[in-house]
């Protein structure tokens, strides 16, 4: 059982740090400075880390010891978390990020007005 129990685990951190890497490159092209590196290609560890605004960071933390969310401003820390909590803190990340790409989305597709076979007309 401990065995399973400990394969399901590592599994589930790869499965992580793959989404990590994932969100990193979303951050990324949307503007925001964000990384994530891990130690070789074992996929056991990573550190993720986005700027959302000035001197605002995140660092997310995972390894086999461990999940840690730590949110700071100023270089103070204004929170942090671990384990559950840590990824649910995550995933209220990349919801934010995801509802601001469909607001981007929207409002680009209201300020076009599309004439037949001509390429789109932006308004200002």
């Amino acid at each position: 059982m401990f065995r399973r129990l400990a394969q399901q685990h590592r599994e589930f951190v790869r499965d992580l740090v793959m989404n990590l890497k994932a969100l990193a490159i979303v951050l990324e092209n949307r503007g925001y400075i964000a990384s994530c590196y891990t130690c070789g290609n074992e996929m056991n560890s990573a550190s993720f880390m986005v700027s959302l605004k000035d001197n605002h960071l995140i660092r997310f933390l995972v390894s086999d010891y461990g999940i840690t969310w730590t949110e700071m401003r100023d270089e103070r820390e204004l929170m942090k978390l671990e384990g559950a909590e840590a990824i649910g803190q995550l995933q209220d990340l990349a919801d934010i990020v995801k509802y601001q790409f469909q607001l981007q989305k929207a409002e680009s597709q209201n300020n076009q007005v599309y004439l037949p076979n001509k390429k789109p007309v932006i308004r200002s």
